[in-house]
């Protein structure tokens, strides 16, 4: 991407009215709730000292391009020092930057440029487990007596906590894993080379909360919890969710608020909506635990939703969603750096999801599909465009992952979930304008097929074209912010007369008494479909498409008739009509 006034492309605006200008971070203590997220790996974003791989020097350098775009908090995944064998949740160290990516000094200087932006930013925060390379495991491997002990889960045998299941069951045979030095077995998750923490000793709090307290003064914004469903073990139990591990999270975040107020923790946790609100804490506090949750089994119901022509995938996993504290709010997500994780669904029904989004064995990883958002949709930009639509309006925080907003492809001849995880494609210069090394030096190869290699999809050439993914990604999130019901609104469906339609209402009530309410239709099924909804509580009220600023028919006693286009969507947002208004709208 060039450097000349890459971020003043014009677009449409509303037509009802002006954006407003991108809001500061100034005090705003659940500014979480209307936040949109935005995942960058510093590896693969943008290299800005040549060496061919992304670093925070780099990252700072598009700081501009997020802010153009609408981001309003960066969510970094690990960038510490690591052997990188798991792509950097193999920590070795949680206080310092991984060198090939800059210092704490570049770091520092990034957060501050964000902040100067009016963007946040949020760390991944490794709590379960370390790499075996950290310190603390060669300590305590070597000195069973000494201060670094039992920082670890470590048996004589490997038959303890047998009903613990094995998460990665394509690469680990075991949780336990002999190590030759101490003579024992150690106890993990994940990776045999990531040993799990011991949670029972009162050190290990103390010294993660010491390495949250080094980024927190720094200025980070909050953490991605990873991995906290697991923290402790327990004799015939699955050894996930245990109350000890809510304990401990309530701890954290008693420090947290007492310390560094608004800052906020986002709890990575991979589990049913019954088991994941726990999360959240006591709802008879707002919330005491994690301010937000990833909800894991809405994403790939959206993908099976769309794939059947059907919403109840969709409506029927809302409907089992307990409500949550007042405090908190859900993250939600379309893709990530990991695969489409199936954990959560049936296993009919992750069958069906390999068979249809899966064809090639290559896709699949561990319970997942290691693709990204536009190869898993055949590239169709009118469901890339349902599916973002639905990312933006649905309850919670939207999360997009870099690259998703051009519409970027993959690589499935890469090894783990590197396919997904290529260098961002800014420009159809030498690299993809990503990096200035020579070709054969980048970290990661970059995409280079016909339909999704950098010369056909970057950055600069979507900037310049008003009708790119990329200039209608950022319409939307700006028509998001807009109107605050996205973030703060509860959630109603609509139902109606044609299961391959999904309508629902949020409703927020404003400050000042009045009730702010969006609709919003959308059409599951690759073909034109009508919808007739019962919207007889919004009698009297006139839809206003949110993008164009069109008024439709009144809403009156007899059900409402809409007709939508294949995979097409609808936005209102109900107001008095204008013979009735005194100016106000709802």
């Amino acid at each position: 991407m060039t450097d000349a006034a890459p971020f003043t492309t014009s677009i449409p605006v509303l037509a009802d009215e002006q954006f407003p200008d991108h809001p500061g971070a100034a005090t705003e203590p659940e500014w979480f709730k209307t936040a949109v997220f935005y995942e960058v790996l510093v590896r693969s974003f943008h290299d800005g000292d040549g060496d061919g791989q992304g670093d925070f020097r780099g990252l700072a350098e598009k700081l501009d391009y997020l802010q153009w775009l609408g981001v309003d908090c960066v969510w970094l995944p690990p960038f510490f020092p690591s052997p990188l064998r798991d792509g950097g949740y193999d920590v070795a160290d949680f206080t310092d930057v991984h060198p090939a990516v800059g210092t704490t000094g570049d770091f520092q200087a990034f957060v501050d440029a964000a902040h100067d932006r009016g963007i946040r930013v949020i760390i991944d925060f490794v709590v379960n487990h370390t790499s075996d390379e950290h310190p603390w495991f060669q300590a305590s491997r070597a000195d069973p007596d000494g201060p670094y002990g039992d920082f670890y889960v470590w048996a004589d045998t490997d038959e303890l906590y047998a009903d613990a299941r094995i998460i990665f069951v394509d690469t680990e045979p075991s949780n336990w894993t002999w190590d030759p030095v101490r003579g024992q077995y150690f106890w993990h998750r994940f990776f045999h080379h990531q040993p799990d923490l011991n949670f029972d000793n009162p050190a290990v709090h103390d010294a993660l909360l010491d390495a949250m307290r080094f980024w927190l003064d720094m200025g980070v914004d909050g953490f991605r919890l990873d991995a906290v469903p697991y923290l402790y073990e327990r004799p015939g139990t699955n050894g996930e969710n245990l109350p000890e591990t809510h304990r401990f999270l309530k701890k954290v975040r008693r420090i947290i608020d007492a310390e560094y107020p608004e800052r906020v923790l986002l709890a990575e946790a991979n589990q049913w909506p019954d088991d994941v609100v726990d999360y959240f804490g006591d709802p008879e506090v707002g919330g005491d635990e994690c301010h937000m949750c990833f909800h894991f089994p809405v994403m790939p119901r959206i993908f099976m939703a769309v794939r059947r022509e059907s919403r109840f995938p969709i409506s029927e996993i809302l409907a089992q969603t307990p409500p949550i504290p007042s405090g908190c709010q859900w993250g939600v997500f379309l893709r990530n750096h990991d695969e489409l994780t199936l954990e959560m669904v049936t296993e009919e029904d992750r069958d069906y999801m390999w068979q249809e989004y899966a064809k090639d064995p290559r896709m699949k990883a561990n319970i997942g599909i290691r693709r990204r958002l536009a190869p898993l949709l055949e590239n169709d930009q009118d469901q890339i465009e349902l599916f973002t639509a639905l990312l933006l309006s649905l309850p919670g925080s939207p999360v997009l992952y870099y690259g998703d907003e051009i519409g970027m492809g993959d690589n499935i001849w890469l090894g783990d979930r590197d396919g997904v995880r290529t260098p961002m494609q800014w420009s159809s210069d030498r690299n993809a304008g990503f990096s200035r090394a020579n070709p054969g030096k980048l970290a990661q190869p970059l995409v280079q097929d016909a339909v999704y290699g950098y010369q056909a999809v970057n950055v600069e050439a979507q900037q310049e074209d008003h009708s790119s993914l990329l200039n209608w990604t950022r319409q939307m999130m700006r028509a998001r912010r807009r109107h605050p019901a996205f973030g703060l609104g509860g959630f109603h469906d609509l139902g109606g007369s044609n299961p391959s339609v999904l309508s629902f209402s949020r409703e927020h009530e404003r400050d000042d008494g009045t009730t702010e309410i969006v609709f919003c239709v959308n059409n599951l099924s690759q073909f034109p479909q009508p919808i007739e909804l019962d919207l007889r509580r919004y009698e009297g009220l006139e839809p206003v498409e949110i993008l164009g600023g069109v008024p439709f028919p009144r809403i009156g006693e007899l059900p409402y008739f809409l007709t939508l286009g294949g995979h097409a969507f609808l936005w209102f947002r109900l107001q008095q009509p204008a013979s009735e208004r005194d100016g106000g709208t709802l």
